[in-house]
């Protein structure tokens, strides 16, 4: 009796996992996936030290099938930089120094000093002008200089604040618009630039009542809005870090995992070399194997070639597919983000009927990491998992989740 009582607990047990794990009695153990097996691609937010910015690979190496996707933010922020650079290259210093002092002064707009794409905006503007001093914390700059229409003028950064709203959100437009009023009042004609980690920023600048009118500003992300402003002549320029690739190198990286592909063929089939569909992306990423990253390049977006941008290009590259569709849970970790909810949330949602992924999209508030957790469960009903967190810090919050 004992015997036959063991047994039918065991029995139990093994029928509960298959079944809490998305398996189904008539497969079979044998078929069970179990949560920790399942494809995990973070995006975006990339897992690293708020501080050091050290990438997390505890976290990337969870399984063999973790993967991170955004953009080369190191090259992204030389490439604004340039922008800037360029700009002040062709500029009129008598029109450019309002106040005639002889110095060009800008204020700057950090979105976030514990992520690793705002660090590296901050450098490269300072590093372009001059005015880097070995820290991207607000405040830390010094004096440096530019070419500002053949004549080499002193830089000055006369203020710098991370955007951080009221609820604690970072990144925060209301924050750069309140910031900009503040700046415009205190510093008046002293403001030559205005600088921004981001585009949501830089156009909740623009809202500024007492914005300056003239003064050039230069954002982050191409995000539609912007895109317009630089048709208007409101923005100055922007930088595209090409989301359609990156939105379709989430998906593609997860169809590949998915589809069993391995190796070196889950980060370059369909992404830089044609598929069984014959879909590639058209923009160029590249694959860093020290952390598991793919990496779409940016380029920049001034009056000269806005029109390249506009909203509504998608990839022509990427066409549908009638591979098995698979269901896939995906966190953004604000709703009010400005650059994931116009522009990369519309992207993945494009691209992932074409590749046959069915996404179940969850998104935080920005300030807790539990807006996102609270939401990321029933997880042995989805085949894999995108992330893209609230603190760069928090994948093991997620991963600890997955465990069976």
């Amino acid at each position: 009796m004992k015997k036959a009582l063991l047994l039918a607990l065991v029995a139990l047990v093994a029928m509960t996992c298959v079944f809490a794990n998305g398996g189904s009695e008539s497969t079979g153990t044998s078929d069970v996936v179990l949560n920790r097996d399942k494809p995990l691609v973070f995006f975006n937010r990339q897992p690293s030290d708020p501080v050091s910015g050290e990438i997390d690979m505890e976290t990337m190496n969870w399984n063999d099938k973790t993967y991170y996707v955004g953009f080369d933010a190191a090259g992204g922020g030389a490439v604004q930089g340039q922008m800037i650079v360029d700009f002040l290259a062709t500029a009129d210093p008598a029109a450019l120094d309002r106040n005639g002092d002889g110095v060009i002064g800008y204020v700057l707009c950090i979105g976030d000093v514990g992520h690793n794409d705002s660090r590296a905006r901050t450098q490269g503007i300072r590093e372009a002008l001059g005015t880097w001093n070995g820290s991207t914390d607000p405040g830390q700059a010094k004096e440096g200089s530019a070419n500002v229409g053949g004549t080499t003028m002193p830089v000055v950064e006369l203020d710098s604040r991370a955007m951080t709203g009221t609820d604690g959100s970072t990144w925060n437009a209301n924050a750069a618009t309140d910031a900009m009023g503040n700046w415009a009042t205190q510093l008046g004609d002293q403001i030559d630039m205005v600088i921004s980690n981001n585009d949501g920023m830089a156009m909740g600048c623009l809202q500024a009542s007492n914005y300056p009118t003239g003064v050039p500003i230069f954002g982050y992300d191409a995000n539609a809005d912007a895109i317009e402003a630089i048709g208007a002549g409101r923005l100055t320029g922007t930088i595209s870090q090409n989301v359609d690739a990156q939105a379709t190198a989430t998906l593609q990286v997860l169809r590949n995992l998915l589809d069993g592909l391995t190796g070196e063929d889950v980060y370059t089939v369909g992404i830089t070399e044609p598929d069984q569909y014959g879909n590639k992306i058209t923009a160029e990423v590249n694959y860093v194997a020290e952390t598991k990253a793919l990496l779409a390049n940016n380029s920049p977006v001034t009056i000269a070639n806005w029109q390249d941008y506009t909203e509504g290009t998608r990839d022509a590259g990427i066409s549908q597919t009638t591979a098995e569709t698979k269901n896939v849970l995906l966190t953004i970790y604000n709703s009010a983000d400005n650059f994931l909810s116009s522009s990369y949330l519309p992207a993945l949602n494009y691209y992932a009927p074409l590749l046959n992924i069915n996404l179940t999209v969850v998104q935080g508030d920005g300030q807790n990491e539990s807006s996102c957790l609270d939401r990321f469960t029933n997880l042995g009903s989805f085949d894999a998992y995108a992330i893209n967190m609230v603190k760069t810090n928090s994948g093991p919050d997620y991963t600890s989740r997955l465990q069976y």
